[in-house]
Parts: C-alpha cells; sequence; structure tokens
C-alpha cells in the first residue's frame, strides 16, 4: 500500500511540473505577442574588423619593442591610404548568430537581420550563421529555417559554423547553408521526430474523477494526457509523426543531396570528425577560426536586431530560459549516456 502511496504522489508532482511548465510557456507565448505588435527595436552593427584588430594591436603594444611598433604603425597606414587612393573595394561578410531554444524565438530577430542584410547584399559578398541549437518545436523551426533560405533564394553565399551543436531543428537550418563548418567535437544529425506526453488517466479513474474531451472531428485529439487513449488515436498519432519525418528528411536531402538520407535519417546524432565522414558537414573548423582568417580580405560586419522589453517580458523571458535549461540539461544527460 506504502508502495501505490508513493507512486501516486510521484505522479501528481509530475502533473503539477507539466501544468507549471504549460502555464509558463503559455503566459510567455501571450508577452511575445504583445511584443511583436508594438514592433520596437533596433538594428545594431558592429565591424568585427576593427575587433580583430583591438587584439592584435594590444599584443603589439607589449610585445614589440617601440622602434618596430612604430614602423608597423607607419607600414599599416600607408597600405590603408594607398587602398583608399586607387579606390580597392573589399568583399563584405555579414554574420549573424542563433541561439535556438525549444521555441526557436530566436526568430524573431533572425527575420529582421535577414531583411536587413538582403537590402544591400551582393552576391560576391556572404552571409555567416553562427548556429547553436538542439531543436524544438517543428513549425517553430520551420519558419527559421525559412529565413535563411531566403537568404539562397536571393543567391547570397551561406556559410553555417556550428561550435557546440545543430541537431534536429537546428541541423534543418544548417543544411541550407552553401558550407558547413563545425568545430571537432560539435554534435549534430538527430533527424528525427520525437513527441512525448505523460497520461494520468488512471489514476484518475482510480479516485472516481472523471475528465471529458469533446471533439468536432474524428482526429481532432488523439493522444492527451487526462483522457482515455485508444489503440487508434495511438496509430493516427504515429502516422503524423511519420509523415513530418518524410517532411524532414525530404527538406535535409534537397539542401545536402550528397547525403544517403535514409541511413542517416535515422534520429542518430554524431560528433564533428564523425558528421564529417558522412557529408552531414563540409570542413572541420570553428567559427573563430574561420572569421579571423576572413578578415583580412573582407569587411565583416556583424548583426543584431534588440527588441526593447519591459519588465514583463524580461521576466517571462527569464522563465522560459529556466525551462529550457532544465531540458536541454536532460537532452544532453541523455546524449552523452549513448556514448559511454
Amino acid at each position: 500500500m506504502e508502495f501505490f502511496l508513493d507512486y501516486a504522489g510521484f505522479l501528481a508532482r509530475t502533473v503539477t511540473v507539466v501544468v507549471a511548465v504549460l502555464v509558463v510557456l503559455v503566459a510567455i507565448a501571450v508577452l511575445r505577442s504583445r511584443s511583436r505588435h508594438r514592433g520596437e527595436g533596433h538594428l545594431e552593427v558592429h565591424r568585427l574588423n576593427d575587433f580583430y584588430k583591438s587584439l592584435r594591436e594590444s599584443l603589439e603594444q607589449i610585445v614589440l619593442d617601440k622602434e618596430r611598433l612604430k614602423t608597423r604603425r607607419k607600414a599599416e597606414a600607408k597600405a590603408e591610404k594607398r587602398e583608399r587612393k586607387e579606390g580597392k573595394t573589399k568583399p563584405r561578410l555579414f554574420v549573424l548568430d542563433f541561439d535556438g531554444d525549444i521555441r526557436a524565438s530566436a526568430t524573431d530577430k533572425l527575420r529582421h537581420e535577414v531583411t536587413a542584410v538582403l537590402s544591400m547584399a551582393k552576391p560576391d559578398d556572404e552571409v555567416v550563421l553562427r548556429l547553436e541549437s538542439g531543436g524544438g518545436l517543428v513549425h517553430s523551426y520551420g519558419l527559421a529555417a525559412s529565413q535563411l533560405v531566403r537568404i539562397r533564394q536571393a543567391g547570397i553565399p551561406l556559410t553555417v559554423c556550428v561550435d557546440k551543436v545543430a541537431a534536429s531543428g537546428g541541423y534543418m537550418m544548417a543544411c541550407i547553408g552553401d558550407r558547413i563548418l563545425s568545430a571537432p567535437f560539435a554534435i549534430l544529425g538527430s533527424i528525427g521526430v520525437v513527441a512525448q506526453l505523460p497520461n494520468v488517466h488512471r489514476l484518475l479513474k482510480r479516485h472516481d474523477i472523471d475528465f471529458e474531451v469533446l471533439t468536432a472531428g474524428e482526429y481532432k485529439r488523439t493522444l492527451t494526457v487526462f483522457g482515455e487513449n485508444t489503440e487508434k488515436g495511438r496509430e493516427k498519432f504515429q502516422e503524423d509523426l511519420e509523415t513530418t519525418h518524410e517532411l524532414f528528411k525530404n527538406f535535409v536531402a534537397r539542401y545536402r543531396p550528397q547525403l544517403t538520407i535514409d541511413k542517416i535519417a535515422t534520429g542518430e546524432i554524431w560528433l564533428g570528425q564523425s558528421a564529417l565522414e558522412k557529408q552531414l558537414v563540409d570542413e572541420l573548423m570553428t567559427s573563430d577560426e574561420y572569421l579571423a582568417a576572413k578578415a583580412g580580405g573582407a569587411e565583416l560586419f556583424q548583426l543584431h536586431y534588440a527588441e526593447k522589453r519591459s519588465l514583463q517580458e524580461r521576466f517571462g523571458l527569464g522563465a522560459a530560459l529556466a525551462v529550457d535549461r532544465v531540458l536541454l540539461n536532460w537532452w544532453e544527460r541523455l546524449s552523452r549516456s549513448r556514448y559511454q
């Protein structure tokens, strides 16, 4: 009897956590909707060449003696003056960042950044996306991926850099790049679809609690948390997952035709070196290495669309990040267990 009481208590705590998470997500959705309607925000642009130059000059200030430092500064000034006189122009490289959560909420700023880039970018320019995401909601990452498709359709070269993780919806975005660069131990893949939810119908029934689900349409509801799930509902739910997975596979195959899609679309994940062997990425390289190398021959501009948030929205965002961290930690523990 004590076992069943403990088990019931565990289920009650689980339901409480699920409901709390749902309440937080609904509140955040409302706050985000209000924020979008206001449309407040501004575009911040930073010239990364100045950043790399300041790093180099700070080191030179300490390492070089005064005479050598003076000679170097004069040579640099002379070279810059000659370039201006000759009217030489360097290609431009626009750097975007996407730090994805479960809802791909960074899409709100990505869409504005892409619009800004496309307003002046030319085919001899380049867009670099520093991407980090373990995936999330299908429709949210579908919209995020569509923003990158706009760059491809405009004929602007797109390079995607993955330093930590681009899995599931994250890889859906990464595969759109003309080139994918990965750090050696970044996590990639997870081309699959997953859905899970608890069901407490038997617990409610044991305590004589009825939960009614009324629908119009045979498949308006398939699986529920509180109602009684049927085998027919499970089959329909699985069918929907398979359909979504097929769309996912076709999308990846369209932008990465070199892949043997049925062999890699198993939901598995790979570290950078293995991902390179399976052609999920094109080269092993960190974003720092790539951008530092490009800074010598191109003008690098980092774009960030910043939205003004109210106190309520900042609180809601903080709660969302807390939920994301819990789920991400669980996902990382699961990933590690697969390599032990």
